[in-house]
């Protein structure tokens, strides 16, 4: 496993991600010398994240209650107008 200073990693990030997919080879991300970070190779079996609430309604609850929030008029949402 390869070490990184942060500082150095900043300066470096598109390039050390690059290598990592590439080598697929962890780099350890360090601020004065103590381990912050691990950058990993992504693995290309698993299921991607940004996919993980496909075909579900994850806004449904979010939206019964602002529309029971509405319904409940002015004082329940914390407006004294």
């Amino acid at each position: 496993m390869r070490k990184m200073a942060a500082g150095s990693f900043k300066m470096h990030c598109l390039a050390v991600m690059d290598e990592v997919q590439a080598k697929r080879e962890t780099v350890l991300i360090t601020k004065h010398g103590k381990p912050v970070a691990k950058l990993v190779p992504a693995d290309k079996n698993t299921d991607d994240i940004y996919n993980f609430l496909a075909g579900k309604d994850a806004g449904a609850s979010h939206d019964a209650a602002i529309t029971t929030r509405h319904e409940a008029g002015p004082s329940a949402n914390g407006s004294h107008t």
